[in-house]
């Protein structure tokens, strides 16, 4: 809980059975609007929210009146594509009276795995959250087929969260947190109130969801808790369907927290730095004493590059005297580095005829 009380930024992760109404596959309006009142709450407290959202082919399977089975995939594109329109919706009205403005991202797993398309994300995400948005993150069910997949929003809430270096993670759920056994089946089952290590012992507890709408079993929370403490970032599963969750949470309502390892942008520091380099930035003094007071390398500094590298691939750091100051990862290619090395951010579209980022690596996507 001290966790959520002091976070900077927090992604709030919603399953299909908490917007979607079982019998009906109507929107659970009121649910919505309560969940609004905490995101209005937490922006008030200065946090940055990101929401990651189940619905979108719960909402338009019965918009299709298609059944509540399972689905081929052909039907269940189609779903998602009419699905997601009304989701958007559906947050951008519940939001909006609260002066929130909201974005719609759509991803797949390979967004994640190519580091070009996971800078992009990243990029996006962060400048929507710089200017006030709440990014509505959900997967791109459209396009998405098996080996494209994350095929449950729990990891994809990790994901993101470790995108976006947030503090806390929150996974709304049907149950108010994990168990010893599934406690629809156990009487006897345990819920723990904080893990701090995901041992083998917890991970042979773990069972599948009991929801008819989720997809998400405690597995696939698990391996989000995995991914987001070892980012540094703490994760709490509650129960969802309560009005205003978050409110509730932070009132100290049954939950499960995971306890974080370390600090967020420390931990992705060390996953820069433990990459093997695809290339090498020289930079002169000037850029140099520059990255050690927390700047980004502008292409100005730099003074050769070595190597056949893509965006998103990592970089050795060299000085004036050839010692290594750190790496980072690129956001140009080495044909793109080389043309505008020792040139000004400003005349960056000029020499490439388009336009590009003024850092060629930024300081967040450095280790020293």
């Amino acid at each position: 809980m001290a966790a959520l009380n002091t976070a900077r930024r927090v992604v709030i992760k919603i399953g299909s059975a908490l917007l979607v109404d079982r019998t009906s596959g109507a929107l659970r309006q009121d649910w919505l609007l309560s969940l609004a009142q905490d995101v209005a709450r937490l922006k008030d407290q200065g946090k940055d929210v990101i929401l990651v959202s189940s619905g979108s082919i719960a909402l338009g399977r019965g918009a299709l009146g298609l059944p509540r089975t399972e689905l081929p995939l052909e039907q269940s594109q189609a779903a998602a594509a009419v699905g997601q329109i009304r989701l958007a919706r559906a947050y951008e009205e519940a939001l909006a009276p609260h002066g929130i403005t909201t974005a719609q991202v759509l991803v797949t797993l390979e967004d994640s795995e190519n580091r070009r398309r996971y800078l992009n994300s990243r990029a996006t995400l962060e400048t929507l959250i710089g200017l006030g948005a709440v990014p509505i993150v959900n997967e791109n069910d459209t396009i998405a087929t098996d080996e494209i997949r994350y095929g449950d929003n729990d990891r994809l809430a990790a994901q993101v969260a470790v995108t976006v270096e947030a503090d806390v993670l929150i996974l709304l759920s049907d149950v108010d947190g994990f168990y010893s056994a599934n406690p629809a089946l156990d009487p006897q089952a345990k819920r723990f109130d904080r893990i701090e290590t995901i041992t083998p012992e917890i991970e042979a507890m773990a069972g599948d969801g009991v929801s008819g709408l989720s997809k998400g079993g405690m597995i696939t929370k698990l391996l989000a808790a995995k991914m987001a403490t070892a980012a540094g970032c703490a994760m709490a599963i509650s129960e969802g369907s309560v009005m205003s969750p978050v409110a509730a949470l932070e009132a100290g309502a049954p939950s499960t927290w995971f306890t974080a390892q370390g600090d967020p942008q420390v931990a992705r520091k060390r996953w820069i730095a433990a990459m093997k380099t695809r290339g090498v930035i020289t930079v002169d003094e000037g850029a140099a004493k520059a990255l050690q007071n927390g700047n980004s390398l502008l292409p100005a500094g730099v003074r050769h590059v070595e190597g056949d590298f893509g965006r998103g691939d990592p970089l050795a750091i060299l000085g004036p005297d050839g010692r290594k100051l750190g790496q980072g990862l690129s956001r140009y290619t080495a044909e793109e580095a080389r043309a505008i090395q020792g040139h000004r951010s400003a005349d960056i579209e000029g020499i490439l005829g388009y336009a590009g980022r003024a850092a060629l690596i930024h300081r967040d996507d450095m280790a020293l």
